[in-house]
């Protein structure tokens, strides 16, 4: 009896802990791109088989190493050794810029991860496990600047102007685009590279809250390169951190399930990321690493995985304090005048120092004459 009592026990706590698990594990991936192979290692290198695991937090730590920064001092000695088996081992060649887009609504994150490896040169993907959310804090402006990419369309952007921005990606991507927004037939089709064509009917709001999440992001991502130019031009450029939320195939999902017109979007938008990733490597000069971070349901919080904020460093100044109000002229005049008198007094010695050696006494000399006693 008290066997089975303990068995049923040990089951109970099996099955809860199982159940903990899985409800910290979202079912998340992230995946590491780099087209030059300098800074993250090949996933080739990896043992077949074998399926790499980060936490959320080791992502944070890696995206910071990336920027120059160190990671944080509370990071265990775990999460060091994963910093190790992703990045590159040379310090002093970091990239100081990074693209991180989360993806919200992708059902299997891994089929996506495995078509970036196929496409891409160098990659390395890994499962998100833990927590399922982690904050990314970094130094103020002055040492990076933050980029943000998930800025919308709908303050500055009337229907004219997103028929306008929807014929631009149609072109860019491949596509065609016909109708109007304000007729309510706009139709947006695209060929895919598996041979089938997505066609968005942009009278339902999920087609174009699809569409309009690709526009906003292919539109800020080219006012970030704008921002990079702009920084480059400045004797002290620092890290760049380009990052944004697309909530765009989680629409899809939400509309049509997750079948055919999901998989679509997904195949899109693979194919979008992949041509802005290779626009931000020529306008950075391959020193930028993606990283893309996947996961099926959003955040509960706030819908983002990875938060990522600025730290103002509060400086601190000297300030002269004197009784008589005197002013920033007048103090640098008495520094001054002090200097030269030192530096006159100084010399003067140093030549009445010379003249009297070269005028001494040889047997006044104890150098010399340490050992003879001279009456």
């Amino acid at each position: 009896m008290e066997f089975r009592l303990i068995v049923n026990l040990s089951l109970l706590i099996l099955s809860s802990s199982l159940y903990l698990q899985a409800r910290g594990d979202r079912g998340g991936s992230v995946v590491f791109l780099d087209g030059s192979s300098r800074y993250i290692r090949n996933h080739a290198q990896d043992t077949p088989g074998k399926v790499n695991s980060m936490s959320l937090s080791e992502v944070a730590a890696t995206i910071s190493v990336l920027l120059g920064f160190a990671p944080p001092p509370s990071i265990p000695v775990d999460s060091s050794y994963k910093l190790n088996e992703v990045l590159l081992p040379n310090p002093f060649n970091k990239p100081h810029a990074t693209f991180v887009l989360e993806i919200s609504g992708i059902e299997e994150p891994m089929l996506f991860t495995h078509y970036l490896n196929t496409q891409t040169g160098n990659v390395y993907k890994s499962r998100i496990s833990g927590s399922s959310n982690a904050k990314l804090e970094l130094p103020g402006q002055d040492e990076v600047s933050v980029v943000r990419l998930d800025k919308s369309l709908d303050l500055e952007c009337n229907a004219a102007c997103l028929d306008k921005e929807l014929s631009f990606l149609a072109t860019w991507i491949g596509g065609s685009y016909a109708g109007s927004i304000e007729s309510l037939d706009g139709r947006f089709s695209v060929p895919l590279a598996s041979g089938s064509t997505l066609n968005l009917h942009l009278a339902k709001k999920a087609d174009l809250q699809f569409a309009s999440s690709l526009i906003s992001l292919l539109r800020n991502v080219n006012k970030a390169v704008k921002i990079h130019e702009d920084l480059s031009e400045n004797s002290i450029i620092p890290s760049e951190i380009l990052t944004g939320h697309l909530t765009g195939i989680q629409a899809l999902k939400e509309e049509y399930g997750w079948g055919d017109v999901a998989h679509q979007g997904v195949e899109l938008l693979q194919t979008t990321l992949l041509k802005l990733f290779d626009m931000l490597q020529v306008a950075y000069g391959e020193k930028i690493v993606g990283v893309v971070i996947l996961n099926k349901e959003p955040s509960a919080e706030s819908g983002i995985m990875l938060d990522v904020t600025s730290m103002p460093r509060l400086s601190r100044f000297l300030v002269e304090a004197s009784s008589f109000n005197t002013t920033v002229t007048e103090i640098l005049l008495v520094r001054r005048t002090l200097a030269w008198i030192t530096g006159i007094i100084l010399l003067i010695s140093t030549l009445i120092g010379i003249y009297m050696l070269f005028n001494m006494p040889l047997t006044r000399d104890t150098l010399l004459y340490s050992n003879v006693k001279l009456d």
